[in-house]
């Protein structure tokens, strides 16, 4: 008996469904483990991403916070708990590491142990792990510690790089620079030198009231007069 048109569309959609089917079945007996096991390696991936990033957001308020107390705590005068150090002097966070390392550093100053600072600051200086300006300010510590042991030339040499006008820290590396051209009674140097600083606003004003007096014995006229304005 042949088949209507309607019952042979009829049958062809039940063919290719049951083809359909039986490859699907042919592909999960092959490949649904695998499958299966890739879904759910990719879930724990996603649900270890959001963990970790959940994690290390608490880690680092809390990081900050032990952070803020201890330099609190330093800024007034008072000595941070040393383990407490100790664990923010190896925090993951390289911004915390070398605040934590400054800090012992200048607490070892303070005591008055100026070997230990002076080997903290050095080893700063040299771990390439830190950023830039936190290894330059370690330089310039290590050298106002070392400035009567040295000779003038090697403070010259060590901190003339960061004694450039619009450096960050043109003040502190230029005012050690221009003592050391006094001491070698380079006053045609130091004078210039004290002069920039004492009229560059972003120097502290303290370093900037002390090159101002040392240009001043030198000759050298460093105070500002203000701009007057007119009206037309």
């Amino acid at each position: 008996m042949a088949l209507t048109p309607q019952n042979s569309e009829a049958f062809m959609r039940e063919v290719d469904e049951a083809v359909r089917q039986d490859r699907l079945l042919t592909y999960w007996e092959r490949y649904g483990r695998l499958t299966l096991a890739a879904i759910i390696l990719a879930l724990a991936a996603f649900g270890g991403w959001l963990y970790w990033q959940h994690y290390s957001k608490t880690q680092s308020e809390a990081v900050s916070e032990k952070m803020d107390a201890v330099l609190t705590t330093a800024a007034g005068g008072g000595t941070p708990d040393a383990k407490e150090l100790d664990t923010l002097a190896d925090a993951s966070q390289p911004g915390y590491r070398a605040s934590a390392l400054l800090t012992k550093a200048g607490l070892a100053a303070r005591k008055g142990d100026s070997k230990a600072a002076i080997a903290a600051y050095a080893a700063m200086a040299a771990d390439s792990k830190l950023d830039q300006p936190y290894r330059d300010l370690a330089l310039i510590r290590q050298t106002a510690l070392e400035f009567d042991t040295l000779k003038p030339q090697q403070v010259v040499d060590r901190l003339k790089p960061l004694a450039i006008e619009g450096a960050p820290w043109f003040g502190s590396a230029g005012e050690l620079v221009a003592l050391a051209y006094v001491k070698m009674n380079k006053t045609d140097l130091a004078g210039p030198m004290f002069a920039a600083m004492a009229k560059d606003a972003n120097v502290p004003e303290s370093i900037r009231s002390r090159a101002r007096q040392m240009a001043g014995v030198m000759g050298i006229d460093a105070v500002e007069i203000p701009t007057e304005t007119t009206e037309g």
